[in-house]
């Protein structure tokens, strides 16, 4: 058993259990991005980012192959985390707007990041097979956050439909409630700990974000009101 968000990091990151996601993050890390020539690729899983005691946890898809695959931190290294993190940032949730590379003194603050699939996959697209089997991971990480954690900003459809069989502390309604940007479901506990609220947002991808589908000021207010939720204003 691992018993602590530290130990369970560092499990994380020597997963092989998908052959397909395996060789292609290798590939990836292998064979780079003209860019980042000089990079040396984390090419590893990808574990999550953010304190023991958060109250908010924000899931993503998985990590990004010249992204997060690159500089092994959630969201870091693309265009899809200077959304994200400018967000946090603005509702003062993170402690600079950007984030670059691991050693590049970031800190959250009351929030973790994760995904339910720890390695780049193929087109950003992994299979439900890979997904169950990335779950466990999930499972745990959301188990050792259950003191404290009380809102969860999931991204995306795929993270919303990978998450809601992860959350076996709380009842899920039937039929299960349905992704949706600013949809807004509170789950009652069913360990006798405290209910917990999901909050959906269009996923932070450049075909939200360049789109105008998704805004900066929209990933705010989302984020806001999770801080609401979870009691932190």
């Amino acid at each position: 058993m691992l018993d602590s968000l530290d130990e369970l990091d560092r499990a994380v990151t020597s997963c092989r259990s998908c052959p397909r996601l395996v060789r292609w993050r290798e590939q990836v890390a292998l064979e780079k991005r003209a860019a980042f020539r000089d990079w040396d690729y984390w090419g590893r899983p990808v574990p999550g980012f953010g304190p023991a005691d958060a109250r908010i946890a924000i899931v993503g898809l998985a990590p990004a192959a010249h992204g997060a695959n690159r500089t092994g931190r959630m969201f870091t290294g693309d265009r899809s985390g200077d959304v994200l993190y400018a967000a946090l940032h603005a509702v003062g949730l993170a402690s600079q707007p950007t984030a670059t590379h691991i050693d590049d003194g970031l800190t959250l603050h009351d929030v973790r990041i994760t995904a339910p699939v720890k390695c780049a996959p193929p087109a950003n697209k992994p299979t439900p097979g890979e997904r169950d089997t990335c779950r466990p991971w999930l499972i745990r990480e959301l188990a050792l956050l259950r003191p404290t954690l009380r809102t969860i900003v999931v991204l995306g459809a795929f993270g919303w439909q990978a998450l809601l069989p992860a959350l076996a502390n709380w009842q899920i309604p039937l039929p299960r409630p349905k992704f949706g940007h600013g949809v807004a479901v509170t789950l009652p506990a069913n360990d006798n700990g405290p209910d917990l609220t999901l909050l959906g947002c269009y996923h932070v991808s450049q075909q939200n974000t360049f789109t105008g589908r998704l805004t900066p000021a929209m990933v705010e207010d989302v984020l806001t009101q999770a801080k609401q939720y979870a009691r932190l204003t």
